[in-house]
């Protein structure tokens, strides 16, 4: 590899979920979130109470969302506020973003979502899910509308270590992913995964393996995420109690493994996010803080440093490429 070498995807050097729909749709699609009232079963006592000790649905809900509202009251406030920041958009979808937006009766789920749906400027649908709250029907059902209306499905992965997920009372396993991730594409649905890199118990080595174990499966998109710590949430209390137990990645080490994730990621998937960021009001660590419109560049920068792309280590095997090798990630605490 040379320096000048920008691989398939040119200067962004990954396979980038926006470029892909400007040109699959004609234009930019933009995501109209609704809180519709939704809980999980790993907090209503189903399955356990407290929820994932890293989740606090208020750190990433826009401040446009008035829970009070229904449905067609809310997507007629978000597009108030979207039509102002992004005026040349074309298309809108409805984004049940706020816990396990298919946990629920089958009736329940199409009034909601045919309710989304019957605006006139709603063109489908994006869910948010687990992938323990999908049964058959329901999936049939999304199919269903997916004959006619984009529908993107998005299923929390997290993590693949079955230990990790265990520690941060997730409530399900890999092989639960493995599972609904499969039923969902054997309909034809197009399932964005979302992964959590950097929770406690993840090695570098388990976090990068989790590149292969998501290049195995059927995923159309994925959503990369780094740990922040988000006030309220067992896991920040943790820290606050005891920094070492919740180790956090400093910003160099954080660029650096995003890009090794993104060498040995499938260049088939598309990478929607490479990374989230938490109202400074609500972040309680890492200190570092770079704005999300500025995490993609530097991500880019890095792998152009080294003159990699994505996939550029990924082998159809599951195997990496003896290519040039990256400069280490070390995990470093950061207080």
């Amino acid at each position: 590899m040379t320096e000048n070498t920008e691989g398939p995807f040119g200067p962004r050097r990954y396979r980038a979920w926006n470029e892909h729909v400007k040109t699959r749709y004609g234009g930019r699609v933009q995501k109209v979130s609704i809180e519709a009232g939704f809980t999980c079963p790993n907090r209503d006592g189903k399955l356990a109470t407290g929820g994932c000790t890293f989740c606090n649905n208020d750190g990433f809900t826009p401040g446009y969302l008035n829970r009070r509202q229904s449905i067609t009251e809310q997507i007629n406030a978000g597009l108030d506020f979207l039509l102002r920041r992004y005026p040349g958009t074309d298309r809108y979808i409805a984004y049940f973003q706020s816990y396990s937006n298919t946990y629920g009766e089958l009736a329940h789920l199409r009034a909601l979502y045919e309710e989304a749906l019957a605006h006139p400027k709603i063109s489908g649908l994006a869910i948010g899910t687990r992938p323990d709250c999908l049964p058959d029907a329901v999936l049939d059902y999304l199919a269903e509308l997916a004959r006619g209306h984009i529908i993107e499905l998005e299923i929390g992965v997290e993590s693949c270590n079955d230990a990790v997920l265990a520690s941060v009372n997730r409530g399900h396993d890999f092989a639960a992913s493995v599972d609904a991730i499969g039923r969902a594409a054997a309909r034809g649905l197009e399932v964005t995964a979302h992964l959590l890199l950097g929770l406690p118990g993840e090695s570098m080595d388990s976090m990068l393996d989790g590149a292969r174990q998501m290049s195995a499966l059927p995923v159309h998109a994925l959503k990369l995420h780094q740990l922040q710590l988000v006030r309220g949430t067992a896991m920040a209390r943790a820290w606050q109690r005891d920094p070492s137990s919740v180790p956090l990645l400093d910003e160099p080490a954080c660029i650096a493994m995003l890009a090794d994730f993104i060498e040995r990621l499938s260049p088939a998937i598309l990478l929607q996010r490479v990374g989230s960021e938490v109202p400074p009001s609500m972040k309680l660590a890492p200190a570092w803080n770079v704005r999300l419109s500025e995490l993609a560049p530097r991500i880019s920068t890095e792998l152009a440093r080294r003159g990699s792309w994505q996939g550029s280590r990924y082998m159809a095997t599951g195997s990496t490429s003896t290519g040039a090798k990256p400069p280490p990630s070390v995990l470093k605490l950061v207080v």
